[in-house]
């Protein structure tokens, strides 16, 4: 693993908070990456989805695929700031953060919401801090900026339900890997049970897509708790009884759902777990309760890599965050470049078939390398780097 091009941490002299930023690599003169705030965040968090973000930007990328295809990746950045999102001093750290990595953004870091931010935060903020936009680094390489900013913006004003399709579309995508995984094992859909951890953005739209599939959704966590049902939860009602932070009003709970310990979502008796929330959410310490046979990683490194060597020697498969909650970052180019237009319909059809084909890919590439599918996925990123490099440069 190599180390990053550029990491920095920043010092707020109001409030003595630090903000990170950590750029992996440059491609083409551009990195993405989102902006998260959380208390306890680190430097080495910071870099390590950083890096992740490389990869993501490197899977996505076919260098035999379509002709056509205008989407060329960009190198993996990662933005952090110490301080949970719901302090009084939120608002104000994040924009005295973004004005202090204005000339980044300016120059070559593009960014968007996170765990903690809202991307409409992250706009309101940056343009506080004097910012065209958080993207507008990868302007340069657009055919034609201007139709590709209203188009981009045109796609953020769509609404699926009474929801923003740029809050839906990663949520798509880890429902789409999750059907994936259930395909390649023969196993169907209906009776199949999943655990979630978190309710939010990622969490909130990948147990919409699920129950519309026909699996059941057991149990849900927020800051709270769990709240369990074995006999399903009613999804809809919870995700209409969430504040901003995705925490569910308990008034709505029906007589057969129970209010549980914030980690009896890991021991629930599932199939499907999906951590969507916080990272480091499973150790060694708490791996040993999980009964699910598939761990979907909607959130950023939720599993330790010492939990994961454990959970897959006793056949928990791990499929890795750098896949599975990639389609969010994906559809922003696909549609600021063009592959795809404002409309709803063409972008989750574009997210279901793009992540069937990576999931399937690298459950493939598992299965012939008798390795973990995280292992196959960084070998397929390891494969696809040089390629990139080649043939848009390779700045670190």
């Amino acid at each position: 693993m190599h180390a990053p091009l550029m990491s920095l941490t920043w010092t707020d002299h109001l409030t003595g908070r630090r903000g990170f930023l950590v750029v992996d690599r440059l491609v083409r003169g551009v990195a993405s990456g989102g902006l998260r705030m959380r208390p306890g965040c680190t430097p080495e968090e910071v870099a390590g989805l950083a890096r992740g973000m490389t990869m993501k930007e490197a899977l996505h990328y076919d260098p035999e695929g379509h002709p056509a295809s205008r989407y060329i990746p960009l190198g993996g950045a990662k933005g952090g700031i110490d301080c949970d999102p719901r302090d009084p001093d939120a608002y104000g750290l994040l924009v005295r953060y973004l004005r202090a990595m204005r000339p980044y953004v300016e120059s070559f870091w593009t960014t968007g919401e996170d765990l903690g931010l809202t991307q409409d935060l992250v706009d309101r903020a940056a343009a506080e801090a004097g910012l065209v936009s958080s993207i507008q680094a990868v302007y340069p390489l657009l055919d034609d900026e201007a139709e590709a900013r209203r188009r981009l913006a045109d796609a953020f004003a769509l609404r699926v339900d009474g929801i923003g399709l740029d809050e839906l579309v990663g949520g798509c995508g880890v429902a789409e890997s999750v059907l994936t995984a259930l395909d390649r094992a023969g196993v169907p859909y209906s009776g199949t049970r999943v655990a979630l951890q978190g309710l939010g953005t990622m969490g909130g739209a990948t147990a919409r897509f699920l129950t519309r599939t026909g699996l059941t959704v057991v149990a849900v966590a927020d800051i709270k708790g769990t709240i369990s049902n074995p006999d399903g939860l009613d999804v809809e009602e919870l995700l209409a009884a969430r504040d901003a932070y995705g925490t569910v009003d308990r008034a709505v709970l029906r007589p057969g759902d129970r209010e549980l310990p914030g980690e009896a979502w890991l021991s629930a008796d599932v199939e499907v777990l999906v951590p969507a929330a916080v990272s480091y959410a499973i150790d060694t310490g708490n791996q040993e309760r999980v009964t699910a046979r598939w761990i979907v990683e909607a959130a950023n490194m939720p599993v330790l890599p010492t939990a994961e060597e454990p959970l897959s020697a006793r056949g928990v498969t791990v499929l890795p965050d750098v896949v599975v909650n990639s389609a969010t970052n994906a559809w922003w180019w696909w549609t600021l470049f063009g592959d795809i237009g404002a409309d709803a319909e063409e972008a989750f059809a574009h997210v279901r078939s793009s992540m069937r084909a990576l999931v399937d890919r690298v459950l493939a590439r598992a299965e012939a390398d008798g390795t973990t599918p995280r292992t196959a996925a960084h070998a397929l990123a390891a494969d696809r780097l040089p390629v990139i490099a080649e043939r848009f440069g390779w700045y670190r």
